[in-house]
């Protein structure tokens, strides 16, 4: 009874000696000061790691047992943790509780929102071992290792042509299936890449962002300009693998072949 008073009064009478923090009941004190102690007493019996709660040994045992005792009433899914579902229903819902006080965008979750803050502040604390090029989120790190290691975990089982990026496999997925999921409000053409439908629409706009700053000139794709710049610079990038003669273009190397395969239009 005298501890239940104390949520109405707020009377926190246990103090940490350590951080000079308070406590409503002597045992939470006493689990606090597990922070300075580092005292893990619970210990699990399968894989010997080591807890400060009992609370947190009964939920690391269901990562063994596969137990999941937390089910979401919409969709049935199982949850080894309450705070999992807890987290999970907000995919029904709309319920964004988490708001940037920067730009007032709100999120469902707290690592969301934290992620975000990231593209305000600037902070890129993961940092690339090898380039030490440094990133926002973890799994940016993860994915750009592979250019460094060559890995490529993920495989097309149509013609076991393999990516690094599950989103580049399922790009690719869309040359066997035919699928063009992106279409143009204005022709109604389809398009496999949100991108391809991006540009496609200049041609119905006009819009042409990529300037040449020699000669001013725009255009409507950046490979177009990069095309260009060649007439400006001279480069060659196309080399004729009989007779080492090189050329600005692609299509300018394929008719040329023809004139030592006598392959005639």
């Amino acid at each position: 009874m005298k501890s239940h008073l104390r949520t109405h009064t707020g009377e926190r009478p246990c103090k940490c000696d350590i951080c000079k923090k308070h406590f409503s009941e002597s045992s939470a004190l006493k689990l606090h000061l597990r922070t300075h102690t580092g005292e893990r007493p619970y210990k699990c019996d399968v894989c010997k790691k080591h807890f400060s709660r009992s609370g947190h040994l009964k939920s690391h045992l269901r990562t063994h047992t596969g137990e999941r005792p937390y089910k979401c009433d919409v969709c049935k899914k199982h949850f080894s943790q309450s705070n999992h579902l807890k987290s999970h229903l907000r995919t029904h819902t709309v319920e964004r509780l988490y708001t940037c006080d920067v730009c007032k965008k709100s999120f469902k979750w707290s690592s969301a929102l934290k992620l975000h803050l990231r593209s305000h502040t600037g902070e890129r604390p993961y940092k690339c071992g090898v380039c030490k090029k440094h990133f926002s989120e973890s799994g940016h790190l993860k994915m750009h290792l592979r250019t460094h290691t060559g890995e490529r975990p993920y495989k097309c089982d149509v013609c076991k042509k393999h990516f690094s990026q599950s989103g580049a496999l399922k790009l690719h997925l869309r040359t066997h299936t035919g699928e063009r999921p992106y279409k143009c409000r204005v022709c109604k053409k389809h398009f496999s890449r949100s991108g391809y439908l991006k540009s496609h629409l200049r041609t119905h706009t006009g819009e042409r962002p990529y300037k040449c700053d020699v000669c001013k000139k725009h255009f409507s794709q950046s490979g177009n300009l990069k095309s260009h710049l060649r007439t400006h610079t001279g480069e060659r990038l196309y080399t004729c693998d009989v007779c080492k003669k090189s050329f600005k273009w692609s299509s300018a190397l394929k008719l040329h072949l023809r004139s030592h395969t006598e392959q005639l239009p």
